[in-house]
């Protein structure tokens, strides 16, 4: 599927739940969200029709998110008859990490590929502190599990904050020099509860890569890992991980966007920042065939901006970024 700016879209994000069991500062408030009701949520013969739709017009990625995905009740079993739908060439989870270790080895079973992992900090009280409930040791083991099953390529998702983790850009860094491991930093969006303070704690990607060149000398470009993102990656000379870029706001990547957001409750919905979205549960509830809900993601695709609109901060009262999907 191409959209107005030629752009080829097929990447799928799919939040699962809005449920989480962490509450990160930037993600949502201290008291967390109201939760959907469970007749609200996607159940999964839904999203697996929704794929099925999705992958006759050119889905070929999906990624599996929340809130935290490994949360969903029966998450395996979901992977498992996503994995089995021929069209889709690239499965992947996005997950703080916590649960991870028990999880790990009955997702790869079911054909999970890939995962990234949210680490912003190395330090224990920082990592209770941005989480409101967790704990780094959870997520390190997390980390380890993904390493240990085989899970290629493991990525770790660091937000640059501004008198939060700035200092500890060389020390996140290090995680890349003896494990094969991608780190990307990605500079903080004015996103919902964030939208507020993510001015003052903005940290520019180019500021975050001269950071780490006065550490270890110039950054080497390479070929990006497994997946569809925007990161830009760069490696340490003998480093054995690499380290990426994210910046959705000081160098956008809106002309290179090839994605769709499945919201948990079963909205798609064209881009992050454009508050439009499409009612696919009310169609399928309704008895929409596989024809009529391949339009509705075509419609969607249609809709897409040609970027985002950050700097006049967040346009959607009704939303924050657990209930969109990370």
């Amino acid at each position: 599927m191409q959209d107005g700016q030629a752009r080829e879209i097929k990447y799928l994000r799919i939040s699962v739940t809005d449920r989480c069991n962490l509450r990160c500062t930037y993600c949502m408030p201290p008291e967390g969200v109201r939760p959907l009701e469970h007749d609200q949520i996607l159940r999964h013969e839904e999203i697996i029709r929704l794929v099925l739709a999705a992958a006759a017009v050119g889905i070929k990625k999906i990624r599996l998110t929340g809130g935290e995905p490994l949360v969903r009740q029966g998450i395996t079993g979901l992977i498992r008859e996503l994995a089995a739908i021929p069209q889709i060439d690239d499965l992947a989870l996005t997950t703080n990490g916590l649960l991870l270790p028990e999880y790990a080895p009955e997702l790869l079973k079911a054909g999970l590929q890939r995962v990234n992992i949210s680490l912003d900090t190395l330090q224990n009280f920082r990592y209770t502190l941005i989480t409101r409930l967790g704990k780094l040791e959870q997520a390190l083991a997390g980390i380890d599990a993904a390493l240990q099953y085989g899970f290629h390529p493991v990525k770790i998702n660091t937000v640059a904050i501004r008198g939060f983790n700035d200092d500890e850009i060389g020390d996140l860094v290090a995680m890349t020099l003896d494990r094969p491991l991608h780190l990307r930093f990605i500079e903080l969006m004015p996103v919902g509860v964030a939208d507020g303070w993510a001015r003052s704690r903005h940290i520019a990607v180019a500021e975050i890569r001269e950071i780490i060149e006065k550490q270890y000398g110039p950054l080497r470009p390479v070929r990006r890992p497994a997946g569809y993102g925007p990161a830009r990656y760069y490696t340490i000379p003998g480093a054995k991980g690499t380290v990426g870029f994210i910046s959705p706001l000081s160098d956008h990547f809106c002309h290179q966007c090839n994605r769709l957001r499945l919201t948990a409750d079963g909205r798609l919905r064209p881009c992050l920042y454009d508050t439009r979205e499409i009612d696919l549960r009310a169609a399928l509830r309704r008895g929409a065939g596989t024809d009529e809900l391949a339009a509705l993601f075509r419609r969607a695709v249609l809709l897409k901006p040609a970027g985002h609109s950050f700097a006049t901060g967040w346009p959607d009262e009704r939303r924050v970024m657990s209930q969109i999907g990370g």
